[in-house]
């Protein structure tokens, strides 16, 4: 395998979409892999080391959905859910359960190029700090997990982007708009979610929230005490 370049899996069952996306990726420097379903992909994650996952959400057995749960629950590999164009809630479950982007089928390949690019770009200007602390949450962004009492969650790629961002900056508030560009996420319902699931990791009541706070009208604010 050659050194330095980026080695991405693609997953569909749809060999002609495969085919489509890797003879596109294979052209603008990448190495790609493909498999046509979960368990096929799980054999390849097993002996390789790849640096992103491109997978599709409908598929026949195991679908996308339960094969992002699989990996997030071990690895913070980025991952990009297809999913069928238009159909809103399987965009929301799929960030709910730490899929980092999301691409509509159909779509164009130059796009999904560029999102591979921004996730790879975003990643590589994450300066990974020591543990912080917020409350009693244990937060540490180089093992990509937060610590709450005797509790353990793992965190993805866009959780760390909005914590990173919010610990360097404590008492600031942010507006939906720029909390949409940190995670990169256009829908209003997304940024919710995600807000609701960071709370669930470092607040001892989540639906009560002492350090991620909502500012009416304003945006979300992070108080470190």
């Amino acid at each position: 395998m050659e050194k330095n370049k980026l080695h991405i899996l693609v997953v569909d069952d749809d060999n002609r979409i495969r085919e489509l996306i890797k003879e596109y990726l294979s052209e603008n420097n990448y190495i790609v892999s493909t498999a046509e379903n979960a368990l096929e992909a799980n054999e390849k994650l097993s002996h390789f080391q790849f640096d992103l996952l491109v997978l599709d959400v409908m598929m026949p057995g195991k679908t996308g959905f339960d094969l992002t749960k699989e990996i997030k629950k071990y690895s913070d590999l980025p991952i990009i859910l297809l999913t069928a164009k238009g159909e809103v809630e399987n965009r929301i479950k799929g960030l709910e359960i730490g899929a980092d982007d999301y691409l509509g089928k159909p779509f164009e390949p130059k796009e999904l190029l560029l999102r591979i690019k921004n996730i790879v770009n975003k990643n590589k200007k994450i300066n990974l700090k020591d543990i912080n602390q917020i409350g009693e949450a244990k937060i540490d962004l180089n093992k990509m997990n937060i610590k709450l009492k005797n509790k353990e969650f793992k965190i993805n790629n866009t959780e760390k982007k909005v914590l990173l961002e919010m610990l360097s900056n404590p008492g600031k508030t942010y507006s939906r708009i720029s909390m949409g560009k940190i995670a990169n996420i256009t829908q209003e319902r997304s940024i919710d979610v995600l807000i609701t699931r960071l709370r669930q990791k470092i607040e001892l009541d989540p639906k009560n929230p002492k350090y991620l706070q909502t500012i009416r009208g304003s945006g979300y604010v992070l108080w470190i005490k």
